[in-house]
């Protein structure tokens, strides 16, 4: 590789990761907006002091978490060239992430069995941000699950034994949207 290629290589690889900052920031900044409208709306006087996040939501946090695990274990593996390995880790990854949509929405059948809905008469602020947060992480969710797809797909095309950027930014985001919904439950569960 000449010198010119490499400098070229360089700035690609600056790009796409300055591409995905970005991205992770505007993320930010709509769940740090939308918390902090939280806070300011606990003063209204028909805010839920009493409110409970469902049982299933501590779940969703076990499966997020374990998912930011087997997804390291898929970086390692990866990293050794192991495309078995790394197939079987990306496959646990993905399967933990359906876990974590499936608790989810046993989160909002929950909620729902004790009389919380997102809209209509019978909803209150409270419950509706507390729907607004939870899906809006769904949605960010979906398009990692779309990235863990296209990353198995790549694996198995061996296309991360030289360049291994697309794999990397995608273990980076997923361990961002881990630390999202971590950050999430634990907002919802001190600030009631």
């Amino acid at each position: 590789m000449n010198l010119n290629a490499q400098d070229d290589r360089k700035k690609h690889i600056r790009a796409k990761k300055m591409m995905l900052l970005f991205s992770m920031l505007s993320i930010a900044m709509t769940f740090a907006g939308l918390t902090s409208a939280y806070i300011v709306s606990k003063s209204r006087p028909d805010w839920i002091i009493d409110f409970k996040l469902p049982s299933a939501f501590m779940l969703s946090t076990v499966f997020i978490v374990l998912s930011s695990l087997s997804i390291l274990m898929a970086k390692k593996n990866v990293n050794k060239n192991n495309i078995t390995e790394t197939s079987f880790w990306l496959g646990i990854t993905f399967l933990l992430s359906i876990f974590f949509v499936v608790s989810q929405f046993s989160g909002f059948d929950q909620l729902i069995s004790k009389g919380y809905f997102f809209t209509g008469p019978e909803s209150t602020v409270t419950t509706s941000f507390l729907y607004v947060l939870a899906v809006l992480h769904l949605v960010h969710l979906f398009a990692g699950m779309i990235v863990l797809v296209v990353v198995i797909y790549n694996n198995q095309k061996n296309k991360y034994n030289i360049n291994k950027l697309g794999f990397e930014l995608a273990v980076t985001f997923w361990h961002f949207l881990g630390f999202l919904w971590l950050y999430l439950f634990v907002f919802l569960y001190f600030f009631r």
